[in-house]
C-alpha cells in the first residue's frame, strides 16, 4: 500500500474523488478488450457530477473502480484521501455506492436487511429509513427477491441514502425508476448536495437528469474521457459551426477545439468546437459561409459520442 503524500491529502480535502490517468483493460494485458483509457478528473467537494455515456462506454467499470471493487491496470484513484483500493472502514461509512443491479442480501426482508446495514453506519437516519418506505409504499416485510426491478432499486436508494455518507456514488440510480420517483430521487440528490455539500457522483444516459441536478458533467466514450466541465460553462465553452458545401470544400485540416465533425448531405459540414475560456472562438468560425450556433446537451452529447472515426481518437 502506497503512503499518501501531504499534497494529496490537501487535495482529497478539495476533491473528494481523484482520478488520475486510470487505464484498464480486460481479457488479458495483451489483445484484451481496453475499457478505460487513460481517464482523468476529480470532483470538487459538495458537486453533482453526471458521467453520461453510451452503454459499454467504461461508466460501471469507472464507478466500480472507484469504491475498490476493481483494481485499475495504472492510474491511480483517491476517494476520501485514501486509496480507492484500500479504503478503510472509517472511509467506507463516508461512502455509500449503490450498483446498476442491486442484487446483495435478497433472501432478507426488506427491514432486516436496512436494519443490518444501518449498524455499521454511525449517522444511519431511521426516521428517513422508514418515512421513505411508506412515501414509496414498499412493505417492510417483503423478501428483497419479490420485490420489482423498480421496488428493489428503491430499497437501494433508501439504504445508501439513510446512511448519510458525505459521497455519493451511483450507477444508473434512476435507470429501474418511474418517472414520478425518478423526480423525487433527484430532487433528493439536489437536496443533499445544496443543505448537506454531498459530493455526488451517477451515470447515466438520460440527458434530461443531468440537466435537472448536476453541476458539473463529464463524456465517457469508448473508455476516453471526452468532456469535463461544469454545466454553467457548457454553452458558452461548446458550439456547432455549420459550414455550407463551399466553405466546407475549402477548409483544410482539424480547427483549433475541433471535437467532432460530420459531412452533410448536401456537401456542407457540422463541426463540434470547444474553446478553453470565453475569449474568441477559432477564426475559421466566423469565416464566411459559416454559422455559429449554441447546442443543447443532448446535441452535444450525440455529436461527440457519435464518430467512432472522430479526429480525437487519432491523436
Amino acid at each position: 500500500m502506497n503512503a499518501v503524500s501531504a499534497s494529496e491529502t490537501t487535495a482529497s480535502q478539495e476533491s473528494p474523488v481523484i482520478c488520475r490517468n486510470i487505464h484498464k483493460r480486460f481479457g488479458g494485458a495483451f489483445g484484451g478488450l481496453k475499457v478505460l483509457d487513460d481517464v482523468s478528473f476529480s470532483i470538487p467537494k459538495g458537486a453533482v457530477l453526471g458521467l453520461i455515456g453510451r452503454n459499454g462506454a467504461g461508466k460501471t467499470t469507472l464507478m466500480r473502480i472507484l469504491v475498490g471493487l476493481l483494481m485499475p491496470e495504472s492510474g491511480s484513484a483517491m476517494v476520501l484521501g485514501e486509496p480507492a483500493a484500500y479504503l478503510t472502514d472509517a472511509a467506507k461509512t463516508r461512502l455509500g455506492y449503490v450498483p446498476q443491479e442491486p442484487q446483495s442480501l435478497s433472501w432478507m426482508t426488506v427491514q432486516a436487511m436496512l436494519q443490518f446495514v444501518g449498524s455499521f453506519y454511525p449517522n444511519w437516519d431511521h426516521d428517513y429509513m422508514w418515512n421513505s418506505l411508506m412515501r414509496w409504499e414498499i412493505p417492510p416485510s417483503q423478501r428483497l427477491a419479490k420485490l420489482s426491478p423498480g421496488q428493489r432499486q428503491r430499497v437501494a436508494l433508501i439504504r445508501v441514502l439513510a446512511a448519510c455518507p458525505e459521497l455519493l456514488v451511483l450507477d444508473e440510480p434512476a435507470s429501474a425508476l418511474d418517472p414520478v420517483a425518478r423526480r423525487d430521487f433527484l430532487r433528493e440528490i439536489a437536496l443533499r448536495a445544496g443543505e448537506a455539500g454531498t459530493t455526488v457522483l451517477f451515470s447515466t444516459h438520460i440527458v434530461s437528469d443531468l440537466e435537472r441536478v448536476a453541476s458539473h458533467v463529464c463524456f465517457l466514450h469508448e473508455g476516453k474521457l471526452l468532456l469535463d466541465t461544469p454545466m454553467d460553462d457548457l454553452k458558452e465553452t461548446h458550439a456547432r459551426l455549420s459550414l455550407s458545401r463551399e466553405a466546407a470544400a475549402a477548409l483544410s485540416g482539424r480547427l483549433p477545439g475541433e471535437l467532432a465533425r460530420r459531412r452533410r448531405p448536401d456537401g456542407g459540414m457540422s463541426i463540434v468546437l470547444t474553446r478553453k475560456d470565453i475569449g474568441a472562438w477559432p477564426g475559421a468560425a466566423t469565416t464566411s459561409g459559416g454559422t455559429l450556433e449554441a447546442m443543447s446537451l443532448e446535441d452535444l452529447f450525440i455529436e461527440v459520442t457519435d464518430h467512432p472515426g472522430a479526429p480525437w481518437f487519432r491523436k
